[in-house]
């Protein structure tokens, strides 16, 4: 978007490559690689969720910390970009309205030429490409696609971090469709940047230009010739007088005080807004319990166990206690998201269990995976002193479903 500016005449007597041109300053180079580290991170931590049940997302979960730490990290990312995203749209207006730059992201007649130019090359009816100017049509369209995506992943982002403030305004049908959006467009974006962006910056010819802010004549002759061109042609730039331009950051300073006042307050409320229905859920107690070296001898029959408040009588099944029980003890970490592969949303799934082996083994509570992990004292999902022994009591009777 900014005027090029050459930092030395061309000279027929030099080798092109020792000719360069600068293409971005500091301020843009910095707010590059902010947000390349902020889009990395997130799109880490949120395809490891999202592909939690794969032993690759597993082993990174356990590395960074466990589940809740990668949500944390991952919350964090998402607030750093929209700081830059919020940076670059008053950095953007101020170019825009104040200097008034041409904005040359913004696609043109132009583009849909090049694009044709380009077919008619690679069939072989031309002999060069399409006489770019600054950014071609592949490079406005990756911009585009990166203003879009962070529109997408900021507002479904939003919905699922304040889910009950959300399904206020919304039906509660639009939470799962912003958790299928943003998973969708976390892969998306992922694969553009990996196959797209990366190939044509990195591996087609390395492009040094965002970490050194130049271009050699060469690669201008190659990627910008259009613009190299208006460079050596020496065109004047057209500079508002003194008295304009002030009077034009007189109006826009305030503005862009307002917007950043407004925009931080959003962030501030967008990470603070509520806290979501899962982090609601009643804890379960830390509470050591000693576990013997030989299975604890029980006495047969079993005397019926102490159901806890609002559970009914005679329904020690699983459809009738334990399922709602495993909803909201353990639902974070092994309901959809699968930690460790068990899932314990389905009577099924607790039979199958997860990489350890069988949650629960009917008739046989020694050596169920989930009394074995409950019996410790520090599980996540801990469950409270009398629930234990419930569901040692319901595995000894067979573990009956209904």
């Amino acid at each position: 978007m900014n005027k090029t500016v050459m930092e030395a005449p061309p000279q027929v007597t030099q080798p092109d490559d020792k000719v360069t041109y600068k293409r971005f300053d500091v301020s843009q180079r910095v707010e590059h690689i902010v947000f390349l580290l902020s889009f990395s991170i997130l799109g880490l931590t949120g395809l490891i969720q999202k592909f939690s049940a794969s032993q690759i997302s597993d082993s990174l979960i356990l590395i960074l910390g466990g589940i809740d730490r990668v949500r944390v990290i991952h919350h964090y990312s998402a607030v750093v970009m929209m700081i830059v995203s919020g940076y670059h749209v008053i950095v953007l207006a101020y170019k825009v309205f104040v200097l008034r730059l041409r904005w040359t992201m913004l696609p043109v007649i132009e583009d849909i030429q090049h694009l044709f130019q380009d077919i008619a090359y690679f069939l072989g009816f031309r002999k060069h490409r399409g006489y770019y100017g600054r950014y071609n049509y592949a490079e406005k369209v990756e911009y585009l696609a990166v203003v879009w995506g962070t529109v997408i992943m900021g507002l479904t982002g939003f919905m699922m971090w304040n889910p009950l403030s959300t399904t206020r305004l919304l039906p509660g049908d639009f939470i799962p469709a912003a958790k299928a959006a943003h998973g969708a467009e976390a892969i998306l974006a992922v694969l553009a940047i990996v196959i797209w962006h990366f190939y044509h910056v990195h591996i087609k010819h390395f492009n040094k230009s965002m970490f050194t802010g130049k271009l050699t004549r060469t690669e201008m002759m190659h990627e910008h010739p259009g613009e190299l061109a208006q460079i050596e042609a020496r065109q004047p730039e057209s500079h508002p007088p003194i008295k304009v331009l002030r009077h034009r950051q007189q109006v826009f300073f305030p503005a862009a005080l307002i917007f950043t006042v407004a925009f931080g307050f959003g962030i501030y409320k967008f990470a603070n807004f509520e806290v979501t229905a899962i982090t609601t859920l009643p804890q379960g107690e830390t509470a050591q319990i000693y576990v013997p070296v030989t299975p604890t001898p029980r006495p047969s029959p079993t005397p019926p166990p102490t159901l806890a408040p609002g559970a009914e009588v005679g329904a020690m099944t699983w459809e009738g206690y334990f399922s709602g029980l495993f909803r909201n003890r353990c639902g974070t970490c092994h309901g959809l998201t699968k930690v460790s592969g068990l899932s314990l949303s389905t009577y099924q799934d607790a039979l199958k269990g997860g990489n350890s082996g069988p949650a629960i083994i009917p008739a046989d509570p020694d050596n169920s995976i989930l009394v074995q992990k409950q019996s410790l004292g520090n599980h996540p999902g801990q469950l409270t002193i009398d629930e234990p022994n419930q569901v040692i009591a319901w595995i000894q009777a067979g573990a009956p479903e209904k």
